[in-house]
């Protein structure tokens, strides 16, 4: 495997790059990744297809947010340590703010800016972007026929309902067994799934105070971000558990509009910690909610990515890893179909669609392009 490496390059360009995504990184960690894919590896050559494949496969087994940790990957390959803190941070910050300030101007208002008629032309946008992502990282991924069977069992599996790490872990699970011809044995590159749990059942179960502690929501937000793994509706349950149900911090109306402020922003949906941080305890709590979320990541991110290389020197965990990614291109695949048949159900929409695959797979622009431009149309679309 060949990947142009390693700690090369310089922070301000990691910062640049990642800022940007930051801003035009709507439609969850599947566009998101497609956008990377497009400006790392396509444009910049700074990673090989296979190696962002393995990076992407090993960010679906570890808790957190998937894009947020492919930033962070990135920015260890070409910076080390400190292109890792860089990365993530840059990629954080413009949906950290957004979500910060709306989270503000609900708390004094009791409701959030208008975004739909944007969205309404970004969506379908971002079906065609992370098609034209699918389309590269699957000649890389589908190694031999072999690995065809894995994919779409996996995508069978995760509609139906699978958890995304169960039908993850599976196809991995088979693809080592099978592919490597091997008799099934643990890894023995150990701390591969890496989790840490943390224990707060002491505080869990206290009434909640008049006023929200600091310490006591980076304690929650740390816990869910070390923990927290698969979609939105994971991490709805975990909020609604604690924030809503025990504590009574927030109505489940107000929840329901913090999550849905962070699955609309740009970014990693995980901002809606900001959003609930900012509105419980203004700024500091903003502040403390995001740290808190975000840590997790960073620090699995660094243990894991030295990793990764060794596994794919390892006969049996090569196959483990390419029938990882092959699944998670499924899993891809699968967010993408669902998002379609939500969204393409009007000719505006279709419309919106058609264009930006042509500028996808025709003239191959870059995302932000293809995103701006789609925003504007789709609100121009919107008053006819």
């Amino acid at each position: 495997m060949s990947c142009p490496q390693s700690h090369t390059g310089t922070l301000r360009e990691l910062i640049s790059l990642f800022l940007k995504l930051g801003f035009i990184g709507f439609g969850g960690p599947a566009a998101t990744i497609a956008m990377m894919d497009d400006e790392v590896v396509s444009r910049r050559n700074w990673l090989s297809r296979e190696h962002f494949l393995d990076l992407v496969g090993a960010t679906n087994l570890i808790p957190g947010p998937n894009s947020t940790e492919m930033a962070m990957h990135v920015g260890y390959e070409r910076r080390g340590l400190a292109g890792l803190a860089v990365s993530g941070t840059a990629f954080i910050v413009p949906a950290a703010l957004m979500t910060g300030t709306m989270g503000a101007l609900y708390a004094a208002y009791g409701s959030t800016p208008e975004v739909e008629p944007f969205l309404a032309g970004i969506k379908p946008a971002v079906i065609a972007i992370i098609l034209g992502a699918l389309l590269r990282l699957g000649k890389t991924a589908l190694k031999s026929i072999s690995l065809v069977p894995i994919g779409i069992g996996v995508g069978v599996a995760l509609l139906f309902g699978v958890s995304e790490i169960v039908a993850l872990l599976g196809g991995g699970i088979l693809g080592m067994a099978w592919l490597g011809s091997l008799r099934l044995r643990a890894p023995s590159a150990g701390g591969f799934i890496l989790a840490a749990p943390f224990s707060l059942s002491s505080y869990l179960v206290q009434a909640a105070p008049p006023d929200v502690p600091l310490w006591k929501l980076g304690l929650f937000f740390l816990k869910v971000g070390s923990v927290l793994y698969g979609s939105g509706y994971v991490l709805i349950a975990f909020l609604e558990g604690n924030l809503v149900t025990d504590w009574g911090w927030l109505t489940e109306q107000q929840l329901l509009d913090a999550v849905a402020i962070g699955q609309v922003t740009p970014g990693p949906v995980l901002t809606t910690a900001t959003f609930i941080g900012v509105f419980l305890a203004g700024i500091p709590g903003g502040i403390v909610a995001t740290v808190a979320i975000f840590v997790p990541s960073f620090v699995f991110t660094a243990i894991l990515n030295p990793i990764i290389p060794k596994l794919r020197h390892s006969a049996v965990m090569a196959s483990f890893l390419d029938a990882v990614n092959v699944s998670a291109l499924a899993l891809m695949l699968v967010v993408t179909v669902e998002l379609g048949i939500a969204v393409l159900t009007l000719w505006p929409a279709w419309t919106v669609f058609v264009l930006s695959a042509v500028s996808v797979f025709r003239w191959r622009l870059n995302a932000a392009y293809v995103v701006t431009g789609s925003a504007v149309i789709g609100w121009a679309l919107q008053l006819i």
